[in-house]
């Protein structure tokens, strides 16, 4: 059993609802989860020995949601040491736009850059295809656990 901790930048609620779908498979594979839907810096410092899965949707010119920006702003300001911090990303976005899901690829570079370690490949939903964004984060995250070693 792993603890993961979900943080959640949405907008309209479809970011919410793909990570309570995910957290509810995590969930039925034994893992501990906790949701944050009002990211802080703290959520992902607290403890050491969790993964971090983000879903976050894009707005505007790329920019994340209102309810995940003081998370983006205290990466940028304080710059923590996240030597070793496995995640994993979801972003959500549509692909009518030119920063079609901008900021997931962008928290997903600031938490390389200090030094986190994504595991597998970051998933690009675009909410503007037929298929149900839950159907193709399932699995992926099939997927994503297989390729991580996680059960």
């Amino acid at each position: 059993m792993s603890h993961f901790t979900l943080l959640v930048g949405s907008t309209l609620g479809n970011a919410e609802d793909l990570a309570d779908v995910l957290a509810q498979n995590l969930r039925d594979r034994g893992h501990q989860v906790v949701i944050h839907t009002s990211p802080q810096l703290d959520h992902i410092l607290i403890r050491p020995d969790h993964y971090l899965l983000l879903v976050c949707s894009t707005h505007g010119a790329g920019d994340p949601p209102d309810n995940i920006q003081p998370f983006c702003s205290a990466l940028e300001q304080q710059a923590p040491a996240l030597t070793g911090l496995p995640f994993f990303a979801v972003g959500i976005g549509d692909s009518s736009y030119d920063s079609f899901c901008q900021a997931i690829r962008s928290l997903d570079d600031r938490l390389i850059r200090l030094g986190a370690i994504r595991l597998g490949d970051r998933l690009e939903i675009d909410m503007a295809d037929d298929d149900l964004p839950e159907n193709k984060a399932q699995i992926w995250l099939d997927r994503a656990l297989k390729q991580a070693e996680i059960r």
